[in-house]
């Protein structure tokens, strides 16, 4: 039996890792400035969240969630305290795009509302309704187009304000930065525009923290740079260091009805083991910080490079937009200098390393990129 084939593959395999470094069956060593599509928040094999799932599968890896977990509540007072919204309330999944198709699910429910407003270039998931808002021809099937969904243009505030005001919107969904778009921001502005819009129409805002979300950007979630709040927020990626878990997390306005929402999978004994190490590392080594500086660090030495275009992006997730002539410069850092990097289009390059990463590690980086550009 053959693999679907879902990705060009890198001839590249890691078969170990540790912190911000991979090494491939050969025994090359590689620096990982992607971290598997932002996934790797605390570190490869980082050795106390090996402990945490090593101990939990020792003791019970899965039972339904027709009985109670208490890693599911200390997972959710952890998460409350550390994200800012202590009161809200937690939904366990398995994935972006499972968080993104509850929060809208959800929303519908709650207003008794069909329609999503998304915006223009957004990603949030290769699920029915996750891509149903993805504005992605490529993936988007004939059976996932809807009449429900409705887009506008990042930062457009006047075409947020009229849509809203029709009031037929269940809720407007905003990526906390568009990430796979290559690095796109909302605007303070746009932020605050969509709470005051929402509240005046009973329009829900879900902020889509998935990859932008868990510390990346200096703050636990991106939007917080705004001073908003949202209604539902969907996060994953950073959230089990690699091992598979999703979530939403809900306003106390948002009442719940037992089967609204369900799954199997989500929030099971290693999934919970995995996200509350991840928590507790994050805190004892202060990794939100550790983005916010190597972030400032990397975006300040960049500038001037004759490659950059421009450069986007907050803490750890940054966008180089490349000046024309430089596009097989991501390859070049993989196949000369062992260094993984992302992509967003062919010409930016997305940097999304573990939140671990240190000076010196991010030293190596500008070196190999000044050289392939000098």
């Amino acid at each position: 039996m053959d693999l679907f084939k879902t990705y060009k593959l890198w001839p590249i395999e890691p078969v170990k890792g540790l912190g911000c470094k991979v090494w491939d069956k050969e025994g090359i060593e590689y620096l990982d400035l992607y971290g598997g599509h932002a996934v790797i928040s605390v570190g490869h094999c980082h050795p106390k969240y090996v402990a945490a799932l090593t101990s939990q599968a020792g003791r019970l890896g899965f039972y339904s969630n027709a009985v109670e977990n208490s890693l599911q509540v200390t997972l959710a007072d952890k998460l409350g305290r550390s994200c800012g919204y202590p009161d809200y309330q937690l939904f366990l999944c398995n994935s972006g795009a499972e968080a993104n198709e509850n929060a809208m699910k959800l929303a519908s429910f709650a207003t008794g509302r069909s329609k999503i407003l998304a915006c223009s270039k957004a990603f949030h998931g290769r699920t029915s309704g996750a891509v149903a808002v993805t504005d992605n021809p490529k993936i988007q099937s004939p059976f996932n187009k809807t009449g429900n969904v409705e887009f506008i243009a990042l930062n457009d505030t006047e075409a947020l304000e009229a849509k809203l005001s029709a009031r037929e919107f269940a809720a407007v969904i905003i990526e906390g930065i568009q990430g796979v778009a290559g690095i796109y921001e909302p605007s303070a502005d746009f932020l605050q525009a969509a709470r005051t819009a929402c509240d005046a129409t009973g329009t829900l805002l879900i902020m889509d923290e998935v990859q932008s979300g868990y510390g990346r950007t200096g703050r636990f979630y991106a939007h917080q740079q705004h001073g908003i709040k949202a209604d539902i927020i969907s996060m994953a990626k950073g959230m089990g260091n690699g091992f598979p878990i999703g979530a939403i997390i809900i306003s106390p306005a948002i009442e719940a009805s037992y089967g609204m929402l369900g799954t199997t999978f989500g929030g099971n004994h290693l999934a919970c083991a995995a996200a509350i190490a991840v928590l507790d590392i994050m805190k004892e080594e202060a990794l939100m910080d550790n983005a916010a500086k190597l972030g400032d660090y990397l975006m300040r030495k960049l500038q001037g490079n004759k490659a950059v275009k421009d450069l986007r992006g907050r803490g750890l997730m940054i966008g180089i937009e490349l000046n024309p002539g430089f596009e097989t410069l991501r390859d070049r850092l993989l196949f000369e200098k062992h260094i993984f990097t992302g992509g967003a289009g062919a010409n930016v390059i997305r940097l999304l390393p573990p939140l671990c990463i240190t000076e010196a590690q991010a030293d190596i980086f500008l070196e190999a990129f000044n050289d392939l550009t000098a």
